[in-house]
């Protein structure tokens, strides 16, 4: 790639140039960067590995700078830097515009002139697909579903019948948008299955990642807030409600008709019960089982710490106990507060 020059690449982005105006070819660790790549330095802590780096140039905070001898492009935020750095370093490819002659698109439906769609592609009667939307191969879309402008489809992906994606969407590979929802009742010896009658509705700026389903809705819709960021293996039930700008991480389950509030962060393998509700704010730490409604903003974690397993067992072996333990020490003290009564009951 011919890369920017450091004054470039601040005209774009803003920030400051501390040093030689360089040319730099692309983005790398502070470990693995070499003369002609830009790093990025997020905490003090890691100044020394900075200053050993070989990176060409450093993304910085104004209090590191004057610690370090190479040319820096000063930021009060690093890290988002590096991730608008990256964008414009990395640009997206170009769309080619157009139907793959192996793609099956219904009389229909109807594709925007300046669409991309891929071979193998499936786009059902009565969907619509936005302006310079990309559609990889395989991707299928159901009857009546709707995809905004400039989404990215990845391949293998699903967007089911009459759901919807908003601008600026993608969704990676394996991604399922409008399943139906678990959604079945006891007859007394048999299940009998729930028509899921709701749809699926992406906002716009939401990225999916793969192998991630979003249930339609059993009645109302299943939402996504704008913004939102949902990582891979992600499972969202049947009526669901994530709010604006929240993100969620791999193998996190939602169970159905969950109301998660704007800017929240659930860490990996969390788990969360069904019809309770988070307000806005709340991070949860990875592993952490919710079981009740969250009324107040702040973090909350629930997962056991590591230790030695034989550590562990013997903990364990006492936590059996602890129900039996606590009723001991009740009786301890009421025997205590017979021995010792209130100073105005002795005699």
């Amino acid at each position: 790639m011919p890369g920017m020059l450091l004054s470039e690449l601040i005209a774009c982005l803003g920030g400051e140039l501390q040093g030689e105006d360089i040319r730099v070819r692309g983005l790398a660790s502070l470990e693995r960067a070499g003369a002609d790549q830009l790093s990025f330095l997020v905490q003090r802590k890691f100044l020394g590995a900075a200053q050993a780096s070989l990176a060409g140039a450093l993304i910085v905070r104004p209090t590191e700078a004057p610690s370090l001898s190479r040319p820096c492009i000063v930021t009060s935020d690093p890290y988002l830097y590096y991730a608008r750095a990256a964008r414009v370093l990395y640009p997206d490819a170009q769309i080619e515009a157009g139907i793959d002659p192996k793609a099956s698109v219904d009389p229909s439906a109807v594709v925007a002139a300046d669409a991309q769609i891929g071979p193998g592609v499936v786009i059902g009667p009565g969907a619509s697909i936005g302006e310079r939307s990309v559609l990889r191969a395989n991707v299928y879309v159901g009857a009546g579903a709707r995809i905004g402008a400039d989404c990215l489809l990845h391949p293998n992906t699903v967007l089911a019948a009459h759901c919807e994606l908003g601008d600026r969407v993608i969704l990676h590979p394996g991604a399922v948008i409008g399943s139906d929802g678990f959604g079945n009742a006891w007859a007394g010896d048999h299940w009998e299955k729930i028509p899921q009658i709701g749809r699926a509705i992406v906002g716009n700026d939401v990225e999916i990642g793969s192998n991630t389903t979003v249930d339609r809705g059993a009645l109302d819709d299943t939402l996504i807030g704008n913004g939102a960021r949902i990582d891979n293996l992600v499972q969202v039930a049947h009526n669901v409600v994530i709010g604006e700008h929240t993100a969620i991480a791999g193998c996190v389950g939602i169970a159905g008709s969950v109301k998660i509030g704007a800017r929240c962060q659930i860490g990996g393998a969390a788990m969360i019960s069904g019809h309770l509700e988070l307000c806005d704010g709340v991070v949860v730490l990875g592993g952490t089982l919710i079981a009740k409604t969250i009324r107040t903003p702040g973090v909350y974690s629930g997962s056991y710490p590591m230790q030695a397993h034989a550590d562990w067992l013997k903990n364990a072996a006492q936590l059996r106990h602890l129900d039996a333990l606590a009723e001991r020490v009740k009786q301890l003290e009421k025997k205590l507060a017979g021995l010792n009564p209130p100073a105005g009951e002795q005699e």
